[in-house]
This record gives structure tokens, sequence and C-alpha cells, in this order.
């Protein structure tokens, strides 16, 4: 063989592995993860909301699957990121609580307790198959000098919030890029001060804005992220804050709804930020993170990116009840009982929505029973790896329409804080334990969430050997937490 024609057909079958390479690449879809902080489940208009405008998630809906039986996996922001991170429910999750470290100033930034070195997470798994990975939003899984570090537990890039109180202030004076601060052109505020409501002005609400709005440079960082990983599989988590309190965002969206609501002043007396127009904030809020949605979709599309990118829509807990927000005006939760740090139905029932154009049925709802920490196993199973010891099951065949779907016997939920709770639900079944830090013996409730979807009727005294069932389920399910603070389960129920 002559030498010139050697070297054509070696760099021909070059070109043919690295042709194979980049379509076998382009068979990964890409993945984009929207996580609400604080959004209930009747908060937007694809479930139910009538007085809040969210149009983006409206046509994601209609272009998508829509779950009506979906649960975070408890109901509090750094352990439901934890468990849906590691695929674990609230029995066997290294984190189960807020554990709160440093303080609210800038210079006792400390974060909360960190993941530990060797965690599986979410992240991992995508690595593993190949894909780029980012986290842009709230992490409250450790900060950048521990082992939780967003870039130690599997994200190639991470910008946002490390410490969840700094979250508390839209307007803060900075936020982090991987393991460096990133400085903002806003003034370090500590925002729990109150106003005298018989004297504040203008000016003493104004002093709570700023120049630069966090979520703003979130979305400029994720479409950036976007260009930079447009030729090669990515997942993109954006835990975005809102609308978690404080009530803050830009006026033209208080404007939007000022004069709808008859609102009146909140002046701080119960926590976070005052604001002269308290519902049209909250409402401008979940209007600001749909416009955001609207964006990153429109963004997917120009790139010709939009057949090939699974976009995800929920959130970590139910509806915020203090700091000003109307949850009752906004019918939040719709009917259902529960708030944020409830295990009753409002406080871990939240919307999932699942998009992923020309595999996705467009337009479809289920009623599936599933908890967030399913989605580690359907990742693991969309992308051909090992979603680890996960509690979850994968809702891949739910997505594909299939028949195949595996069912949860029960999800158990396991939350040390507000007394210490427990939950479980099968089928129609929902048996709950509250106040077990100081009652451990506390008396099982139960509700038949088909008559009562509202768990106002507690029917467990005739029911006692569906009592006695569910304590083995309790037995079977909870592992010893690793901290005293989150042990709440009476040893004679521990599986031995």
């Amino acid at each position: 063989m002559k030498k010139g024609i050697g070297l054509t057909l070696i760099l021909l079958g070059w070109g043919m592995l690295f042709a194979q390479q980049k379509q076998a690449a382009k068979k990964l879809p890409n993945i984009i993860f929207f996580y609400a902080d604080d959004l209930g489940y009747a908060e937007t208009e694809p479930y139910g909301q009538q007085l809040i405008k969210t149009p983006n998630l409206q046509k994601l809906a209609q272009e998508g699957l829509r779950f009506i039986n979906h649960y975070t996996s408890t109901p509090v922001c750094a352990p439901a990121r934890c468990m849906l991170l590691t695929g674990k429910h609230g029995g066997q999750s290294y984190i189960r609580g807020n554990y709160e470290l440093g303080g609210f100033a800038d210079s006792l930034e400390g974060g909360q307790m960190p993941l530990p070195e060797g965690t599986y997470t979410m992240a991992h798994l995508f690595k593993k198959a190949g894909y780029h990975t980012g986290a842009i939003g709230k992490w409250g899984l450790g900060m950048q000098n521990t082992t939780g570090s967003p870039n130690k537990q599997g994200f190639d890039y991470f910008f946002g919030y490390l410490d969840q109180k700094q979250a508390h202030n839209y307007y803060p004076s900075h936020l982090w890029e991987n393991e460096q601060k990133y400085p903002l052109q806003n003034k370090e505020k500590f925002v729990h001060i109150p106003l005298d409501s018989t004297k504040a002005t203008a000016k003493d609400f104004e002093q709570f804005s700023g120049k630069q709005y966090a979520p703003e440079i979130m979305t400029e960082k994720a479409l950036a992220f976007i260009d930079k990983n447009r030729n090669s599989p990515f997942f993109l988590y954006l835990p975005y804050t809102l609308p978690h309190l404080s009530l803050q965002v830009p006026q033209e969206y208080v404007n939007r709804y000022k004069d709808l609501f008859h609102d009146h002043p909140y002046y701080g007396q119960d926590g976070y930020t005052a604001t002269p127009y308290p519902r049209a904030t909250y409402a401008g809020m979940i209007t600001y993170l749909d416009d955001q949605v609207g964006l990153i979709m429109k963004h997917i599309k120009s790139l010709g990116l939009d057949d090939n990118t699974i976009i995800l829509f929920s959130s970590d807990n139910g509806t915020g009840f203090n700091g000003g927000i109307d949850y009752r005006f906004f019918k939040s939760v719709d009917s259902l009982r529960g708030l944020k740090m409830d295990v009753f139905e409002g406080g871990i029932k939240v919307p999932l929505i699942v998009r992923w154009p020309k595999t996705i049925k467009a337009n479809t709802e289920t009623a599936v029973i599933s908890a967030q920490y399913d989605l580690m196993a359907t990742f693991g199973q969309l992308v051909q790896q090992d979603p680890g010891n996960t509690n979850g099951l994968s809702l891949l065949p739910t997505w594909l329409g299939q028949k195949n779907q595996k069912k949860h016997q029960y999800l158990y939920f396991e939350y040390p804080e507000k007394g210490g709770q427990v939950a479980i639900r099968e089928g129609k079944w929902k048996a709950i334990k509250l106040d077990l830090k100081n009652n451990p013996k506390a008396k099982w409730q139960l509700y038949d969430l088909e008559t009562d979807p509202w768990e106002q009727k507690d029917i467990a005294n005739k029911h006692p050997e569906l009592l006695r069932h569910f304590d083995e389920i309790i037995r079977t399910e909870h592992r010893p937490a690793h901290i005293k603070e989150w042990e709440i389960i009476d040893s004679k129920l521990v599986k031995k």
C-alpha cells in the first residue's frame, strides 16, 4: 500500500470514529432541572393557580407530562436537596434537617452541615456517563472549604449561594462561583429588620433593594453554561431561590400585580424584609421564576437542542408560612392541610413537570405515586449508570408511556424538626406521627386520601391492623441518624 493512501485511510478511520463518538454523545439527552424553593403545590397555572401568571410553566406542562401525586422527600430546604441528589428518603439520608453553621453576617458565613466525603450524588452519576455538570442557585449542603462543596460533590461548575442564610437576601453582597467569592454591587444587609408601622416611609422600604438581583445573574450564568457545553451532554441543576423569602423582586414585577390584590404593607414583624405590597411581590417572584424558565427554554430552542433536552420542574417543599406570605389568599396548597415543615400533604406534595419533545407525550398527566428520591434511579436508567444504594424506583417507564412501571408499596417520610414527624403513604392510606421528640410513643393518625385528601378525619381507631403494619415499616426503613438531634424513633421500633 502506498504511504499516501495508507495515511488517507487512517485519517478516514479516525474521522469515522470521531463521528461515531459525536453521534453517540448526541443520543444522550441534556438534562435541565429547575428546582423552585418553597413553591406550593398549587402556586402555578398548571396546578390550578388563578391569580399568579406562569405562562411558561403552562407551556411546559402542555408540551410534557404532569405528575399529580409527586412528593418531595422531606418538607424543608437542605435535607430535601440532599435526598434529591442522593436518592435517599428521610429515614436513611445523611442530612435530615437544616443544621445551621455560622451566622447571617458575611464574616460569619458558615453554611449548613456538609455532605461527607465519598457521597455518591446525582452529579457523580452523570459524570460517569460522560456529562458536564453544573449547579446554579442555592446549595445548602456545605461551604467551599468543606467536603460538601458542590465542586467536591460531582459538579464541574457552581454559581450561587452556598449558605441558605445568605439566600434570605436577593440583593447579597456576593455569591460564589465555584470556590471563589463573586462580588456584587450590593451592600451587605441584614434583612430581618422590622419597620415601625407608624413611621415607615417609602425610603425605609427601599433600603432592602439593591443594584444586582441574584436570580438575574443566575440565569445569565445558566445560559453561559449551556453555550459552553452545547456540543456535549450536560446536566444543569437549577435550584433557584424563588419564591423563598425575603419578599424581593424587581419593581416591574411588583407593578404587574400591585393594583389587583388590595394589598396592605408588611412591616417585617414576622421576619424577613418589609415590603409595601407583599401579595404583589410574592406573585411577582413566582412570575419572575416562570420568566427564567421561558428564557432558558427559548435559548435551548435557538441552539437546536430542544428535541434532545429533558426539562424538569419541581419544588423542594410546600409553601412558606411567615414573612408576609399570604398563602390563604393565593390558595397556595389548594385545600390541602399543612405547609412547609409539615408532613401533611400541603408540606410535601409538590409539582413535577417533565418535558422531552418527541419522546414524552405532550399534554399528559400521571397519577403514579412518586417521590424525589426516585429521580436518582430514573436518571440512572436513562443514562445506563448505577444509581447506587437508592431508596427510589425509576420513573422512566412512566415518562415513556410504558405500562411496566414498578410501583412503590409505600413512600416513607421522616423529619426530625418541628417536634419530630413521620409519615407513610401506602396507596390511599396516609399515616402520620407527630411530636415524637416529646412523645416517642405518639399515636398514629390515619387518613383515607381517596375520601379525605384534606387529612381532616382521623380514622386510626378503626384500623388497628394497619397501625401495626406501619410500625413494621418504620422498623424496616429507619436507620439511626449520625447526630442525636435527628434521632426521633423509639429504640423499640428500630430494627436490630
